[in-house]
């Protein structure tokens, strides 16, 4: 696979183009961000983990029959994924409540969501990513009706096989962000998933395994993500 020009270069991740035009390789940087890229700092080995990481949930995925944009690795901090038409929204369950919805809502931190809550997310850092709803996305065109039911149906689908992942290696789920684009017609599950983008407690001291750790200043971000994968059975 012949890695050609940047396409994109966002707060953690660059995404170039191949010699195959549905092809592309996306690299895990060791950059970390928090609150819209107004904390940075880079922490050594991040980006090898997470691309790990990645790698391991998107074949998890991929064989309980959810349809991933994930190829294959290319390095230790690259992998090769089909190039998507991507939704410009983020789809977030909550299990637990935590972040920003307590913020939002006065909710205190660690309630248990029955059933799960389900957000939409414009992708816009000016913006702040605000709330929106799917309304708002048919409206103004950001994704097609069917293409963000398909999204959220698979979004709950990824919890249903991630929630009880987590739980067996002694772990909660509370929240996540998932993004979605559209390959050849279909809906796939794009972008990654890793303890960048989800919340990850111990289900017993319920200890933060997650990027609480850089954004509240908690330190041992790599270790704790490590450990994560470590109770999964990922060999970094």
């Amino acid at each position: 696979m012949e890695k050609r020009e940047e396409l994109y270069a966002g707060k953690a991740k660059s995404v170039f183009t191949t010699d195959n035009p549905d092809l592309m390789i996306m690299e895990f940087r060791d950059d970390t961000s928090a609150f819209d890229g107004k904390k940075m700092e880079q922490l050594d080995r991040k980006g090898m983990v997470n691309n790990k990481f990645n790698a391991f949930i998107m074949t998890a995925l991929a064989n309980a029959g959810i349809p991933t944009h994930f190829v294959e690795l290319q390095s230790d901090n690259e992998s090769v994924v089909k190039r998507l038409d991507m939704m410009p929204v983020e789809c977030v369950v909550r299990n637990i409540s935590a972040g920003s919805l307590c913020r939002r809502i006065g909710v205190e931190e660690g309630l248990e969501l029955n059933p799960p809550t389900f957000e939409l997310f414009l992708k816009n850092d000016a913006l702040g990513d605000p709330m929106v709803n799917e309304s708002l996305v048919e409206t103004f065109g950001w994704a097609e009706p069917a293409h963000l039911a398909t999204a959220k149906e698979l979004t709950f689908k990824v919890n249903d096989v991630l929630k009880k992942m987590f739980d067996d290696a002694d772990m909660l789920l509370v929240d996540y962000k998932l993004e979605f684009g559209v390959f050849n017609g279909e809906v796939l599950l794009g972008d990654e998933f890793s303890p960048d983008g989800c919340r990850l407690w111990d289900k017993e001291t319920r200890e933060k395994m997650d990027k609480d750790r850089f954004r509240q200043g908690l330190g041992g971000v790599i270790e704790a993500y490590e450990e994560v994968g470590r109770r999964l059975g990922i060999t970094f």
